[in-house]
């Protein structure tokens, strides 16, 4: 997208970027396999996930993201006039509003089924998720997280996640439901 708008990658404002498409070659480390994104997957859910009266650690979440560039966004409607609207966040700011939240109510979210394509060191991955307040409770959400990877020195880091939460008018789809 930088490149059709006539800029490089160092015109961006990135600083230590490479310049060339070569500079980026040689700085990428050996190729992540698939496998490792269940790893950050599992890390993932487990951060945000645990009984009530569990501290939840901030440091851990805040690492699985790209540095100062991570987002976090939830779809929703707007209450005035009942549109689709998107809320963006950082780390930081689902750390200070969520955490607390969790935290005191318990909260248990796990992937139910998952969706993953990749084109080199781009992973996007459509996760079905099931919210309970304690382990074995009927899910009392679920909905689908999508969320964008990027190699980053050799680690599979989040750029993004944007869910939406499953409700009356919006299903999840059968491709979307318990194919893990």
């Amino acid at each position: 997208m930088l490149l059709c708008a006539g800029l490089t990658w160092g015109q961006a404002g990135t600083t230590n970027a490479p310049k060339t498409t070569e500079d980026l070659v040689t700085r990428t480390k050996t190729p992540l396999e698939p496998q490792g994104l269940d790893q950050v997957m599992q890390r993932l859910y487990a951060t945000i996930s645990g009984p009530a009266g569990q501290k939840r650690d901030p440091d851990a979440f805040r690492a699985m993201f790209v540095k100062q560039w991570g987002r976090l966004s939830v779809m929703g409607k707007d209450p005035q006039s009942g549109t689709a609207a998107v809320r963006i966040i950082t780390p930081d700011d689902y750390i200070e509003r969520s955490f607390p939240v969790l935290e005191k109510n318990g909260f248990y979210e796990q992937e139910a089924a998952r969706r993953t394509e990749r084109f080199g060191d781009i992973v996007a991955v459509w996760s079905t998720y099931e919210s309970r307040h304690k382990p074995g409770e009927a899910p009392f959400m679920r909905g689908i997280n999508a969320i964008q990877f990027v190699n980053e020195g050799g680690a599979w880091k989040i750029l993004s996640i944007v869910w939406q939460a499953e409700r009356p008018d919006l299903k999840l789809p059968q491709e979307y439901e318990n194919r893990h």
